[in-house]
């Protein structure tokens, strides 16, 4: 029996290690031990802080790992490469896991390879905010977060060291990132990668809170793009994936299009996209087992042959994340008019306000024929504000 390690136990790693132990593949999983849906269905749970790559990486060499993953998650990939690498397994080169889970290593790759990014500067707590130049709004972030963690646009030079100082509060490193603020809407881009091949998969159109925090309220495959423009982000989006040397596994790069077409990228992760994109809405969308191939990739084998990778079961999805009451008054709406369309649900009772990605209170996630049939149940978007 294979063997194969996954770096983190919370939900969003949930459908990895379920289709590995449905392809009879032992589960060893990586953690700190919360109580997490992941420490209760892994063959072996070992209670250790994903961050503590030289300790996962010993307990994986006793153990023989076949291969080691993650999705979703930046902050494991950097665990997962590491042992990956020294074990001579599949994976992508720390370097590159570096450049691809920092955004200001990133900014630093695109410019000199000539990807369209926004211009950006790192700063820290002695950076002195008052003899830097900027043309607001400007957006600030943490350099090595995700999940819309201590990201704030700010529009005049009053709230910067304010919105910095909540951006290094956030950041591991203890550092932000200002950047120009790009118009326009915003999408994910899905790819597949395998001995630097790379395999484009899907374009997901993404709502958000608009500002100050942009955090997303809902998510649709196909998106409204037409085939010329969805041709460029493709070529865009896979240049990208090999300036930051991107070469197994997947990748999710979020890009920014204005009303003119002009296409910037805001950041690429070296791992699948979360919030149900790439877990969910890739596959009902495409019919193509996005996590099952992760799985392969790990352990070595060519995706391309394997034929559970690929089904003919194709549709439009969506899903809507629960902020308020109003989420919850339209899936009650979905639920009277469309029943069939659910897929998977969790609804809470909204209590306080969503911060970030993590503080939302549940989902729905759906799917229809048509892109059509599931506007009318999705957030208005503000990716112009």
């Amino acid at each position: 029996m294979k063997k194969i390690a996954i770096i983190g136990a919370s939900y969003l790693q949930e459908p990895l290690i379920s289709l590995a132990k449905n392809m009879g593949i032992e589960t060893h999983v990586f953690a700190w031990a919360a109580g997490d849906v992941g420490e209760k269905i892994a063959d072996r749970f070992y209670p250790i802080s994903i961050v503590e790559k030289e300790e996962i990486l010993s307990v994986c060499q006793k153990i023989g790992v076949d291969g080691i993953c993650s999705i979703a998650s930046d902050l494991a990939m950097v665990t997962v490469n590491y042992v990956a690498e020294k074990m001579g397994l599949a994976g992508n080169s720390f370097n590159a896991t570096l450049k691809s889970t920092n955004k200001h290593l990133m900014r630093e790759a695109f410019k000199a390879a000539g990807d369209p990014s926004p211009e950006s500067v790192e700063v820290d707590t002695d950076t002195d905010l008052s003899a830097l130049g900027f043309t607001y709004p400007v957006i600030v972030k943490p350099t090595d977060r995700s999940g819309s963690r201590g990201i704030c646009k700010v529009y005049d030079k009053s709230l910067l060291e304010k919105a910095v100082k909540v951006a290094i509060e956030q950041s591991f490193e203890k550092k932000a990132l200002i950047e120009e603020f790009c118009e326009g809407k915003e999408y994910s881009v899905e790819f597949i990668s395998q001995n630097g091949e790379h395999q484009f998969l899907a374009i997901t159109e993404k709502f958000t809170t608009g500002a100050p925090h942009f955090i997303e309220t809902g998510h649709i495959e196909p998106p409204d793009l037409n085939p010329e423009t969805e041709k460029k982000v493709i070529k865009i989006v896979e240049h990208a994936l090999t300036t930051l040397s991107i070469k197994n596994g997947a990748s999710h790069t979020e890009v920014k299009i204005d009303k003119n077409g002009v296409i910037k990228i805001i950041e690429t992760g070296g791992r699948m996209g979360g919030d149900f994109i790439g877990s969910d809405l890739v596959k009902l969308h495409t019919g193509f087992d996005f996590v099952r191939a992760v799985i392969d990739i790990a352990l070595g084998i060519n995706y391309k042959e394997d034929k559970e990778c690929f089904t003919d079961d194709k549709s439009a999805a969506a899903v809507r994340f629960i902020f308020g009451e109003n989420d919850i008054k339209v899936y009650e709406k979905l639920l009277r008019e469309h029943k069939e369309y659910i897929v998977s649900k969790e609804i809470g009772t909204p209590d306080k306000e969503v911060t970030d990605s993590a503080s939302r209170f549940g989902y729905y996630l759906f799917k229809a024929e048509k892109r059509e049939d599931l506007l009318s149940y999705l957030p208005e978007s503000e990716n112009n504000e």
